[in-house]
């Protein structure tokens, strides 16, 4: 499954350069498909969504830093373990309940962010 950054976030921006999918943002920030991985133009996420790559999105949160569930790939590919919660100062880097994924379908979606 994803992670989630919960409202108990003390925006201090560790866990966003710890990132390699580039899923972490900045609260009130635009954030797209494209921003850290191989993605361009019109693609369809492995979910089956549509989206374009390069369109800026609205912000998931104004409030604290945010990620994004359909990028997030929990750092399987990567590291042994999500790295947003191994550097959070206060454990608001927890999986997301919404989003449940297998690591089979995480590390599929990490080859499909960084082919």
């Amino acid at each position: 499954m994803a992670i989630i950054i919960t409202d108990e976030c003390i925006n201090c921006g560790a866990c966003e350069p710890e990132c390699p999918n580039n899923a972490i943002y900045e609260s009130a920030s635009d954030w797209r498909y494209k921003d850290g991985t191989t993605l361009k133009g019109t693609v369809v996420l492995p979910n089956g969504k549509t989206v374009d790559a390069d369109t800026d999105n609205e912000p998931i949160s104004d409030e604290y830093y945010f990620i994004v569930s359909d990028k997030c790939t929990e750092c399987k590919g990567f590291h042994d373990e999500p790295q947003c919660a191994a550097v959070c100062p206060v454990d608001c880097c927890v999986p997301d309940e919404k989003h449940i994924e297998t690591a089979e379908n995480l590390i599929s979606k990490k080859e499909f962010l960084h082919k």
